[in-house]
């Protein structure tokens, strides 16, 4: 059975028609099947290591139900670790595509279900996956995060049609896939920061409906690392049941805004730029987030200091770069195969003139209440490296081998790849983040404080 807020959201999401979750649910899968496609085959989809976790199960229950099946099980090898690259969907495609009446139930954590969800997409199919860790916010979302020549980025295609998140399954998988969830999930703290600060400026106005489908279960589900990472059952499922509603709001609100703020831009820079795809296992979206994550709240803490009356418009009128100005700093610091995508996205979020003015006067009339609002919002960046830590997730730069210079540039590329309003871009339009980032990393700032992971 669905938990109350997952049945609820269901009731708005675009693609995705149902979910069970809970205890031995996997036996439901047939049943989920024959009702969301009937007359259908079935082909179902899986690695070596998924289709140990649940593989038999899953295809008994197809049976049970009287599913029809296109042929045996299609089988990725399991080692090495099956990774989201194009390739592997171009795989999949093609091998769906002659099958007539046949629909995809995939078995597997982020990296299948974005293969499964590309690939049947491609084809204008919908699918069905059985989720077997809790590692990843994009279960329900649309959109696949997907690598094409060492670049990754989300290609847009319909969520799933259904889902099966089965606890004592998802609790039986690796711990570094739950603590990667745990690293995904908790960028939601700072990237709700980033969405009030957004509404607040009239930028991007908050959708209360969307908000609370991320925001409502979110502390719940991450109040127990220690637990989460000593694979308790009921904290996993919490977890796995805000993963579950923060893919189902993306569905909601047509976007990511509600999951993805600042700290997933740090993450997205490292994977443009191929960090850790040739690492074995590959190094996971949700570690790289947790850093991220760190990182953004060690960003809000500085701009969080400052007073309304340290909000200069002479100060942030000359600071202001032009469009060439603008296009030269992005050529200059990403690789060329990003560099036009962020000169689009970095050119439409200046900001110059009256309309630069009136938002800083906007934002002193607002600091006060705003900024109580926002600190409410957010957490300590040494309390998500704690958090990071207890649960076994890695929560310094060094531990996913970024070294220090790199870290440091990270923080400036990150601003340029997304239009996406955040912490990073009122202070460009303030025009102090150069000087909050020296500060952070001076030795008294947050990165000088911190430049080892902690023993």
């Amino acid at each position: 059975m669905s938990s109350d807020l997952i049945e609820k959201a269901l009731k708005t999401a675009v693609e995705t028609k149902d979910i069970v979750f809970g205890d031995g649910v996997t036996s439901q899968t047939g049943e989920m099947f024959a009702k969301l496609f009937p007359g259908a085959k079935a082909l179902v989809v899986a690695d070596e290591n998924t289709f140990g976790a649940t593989g038999e199960e899953v295809v008994a229950s197809l049976k049970a139900a009287g599913v029809e099946f296109a042929q045996e099980p299609y089988i990725f090898p399991g080692k090495p670790t099956l990774y989201g690259d194009y390739k592997n969907v171009e795989i999949l495609r093609k091998h769906i595509e002659p099958l007539e009446d046949t629909v995809v139930c995939s078995i597997g954590a982020g990296t299948l279900n974005d293969i499964a969800k590309l690939a049947s997409g491609e084809l204008g199919r919908p699918y069905m996956n059985v989720c077997t860790a809790a590692s990843v916010d994009g279960f329900a979302a649309f959109g696949a995060s997907i690598s094409r020549d060492g670049f990754k980025i989300t290609r847009s295609c319909p969520g799933p049609a259904g889902l099966v998140a089965d606890n004592d399954v998802v609790c039986n998988a690796p711990k570094r896939l739950t603590a990667t969830g745990y690293g995904d999930l908790i960028e939601k703290i700072p990237a709700g920061a980033d969405w009030i600060l957004a509404d607040a400026l009239g930028i991007e106005p908050i959708n209360e409906y969307v908000w609370n489908m991320v925001q409502g279960p979110l502390r719940g589900s991450l109040a127990d690392p220690e637990a989460i990472g000593n694979g308790d059952k009921k904290a996993i499922e919490g977890l796995m049941e805000g993963n579950l509603m923060s893919g189902l709001a993306m569905q909601a609100g047509q976007s990511s805004r509600s999951a993805s703020g600042a700290g997933h831009q740090f993450s997205h820079v490292w994977e443009m730029e191929g960090h850790g795809l040739d690492w074995e296992p590959p190094l996971s979206h949700g570690f790289k987030v947790g850093v991220g994550t760190v990182a953004s709240c060690a960003i809000w803490e500085e701009f969080l200091k400052m007073e309304a009356e340290d909000f200069d418009v002479d100060r942030a009128l000359a600071a202001v770069k032009s469009p060439e100005q603008v296009e030269s700093q992005v050529r200059a610091a990403l690789k060329p195969r990003m560099q036009e995508e962020a000169v689009r996205h970095s050119l439409k979020k200046r900001t110059e003139g009256e309309e630069l003015v009136a938002r800083i006067e906007l934002l002193k009339e607002k600091w006060p209440e705003l900024r109580e609002r926002l600190r409410a919002q957010l957490m300590a960046p040494e309390e998500i490296m704690d958090r990071l830590k207890t649960v076994g997730a890695p929560y310094h730069p060094e531990l996913i081998e970024i070294d220090w210079e790199r870290f440091r540039e990270t923080h400036f590329k990150a601003q340029m790849i997304r239009d996406r309003y955040t912490v990073f871009d009122i202070l460009i339009d303030l025009g102090v983040y150069d000087a909050v980032v020296e500060k952070l990393f001076s030795p008294e700032g947050f990165w000088g404080r911190h430049r080892r992971p902690a023993e």
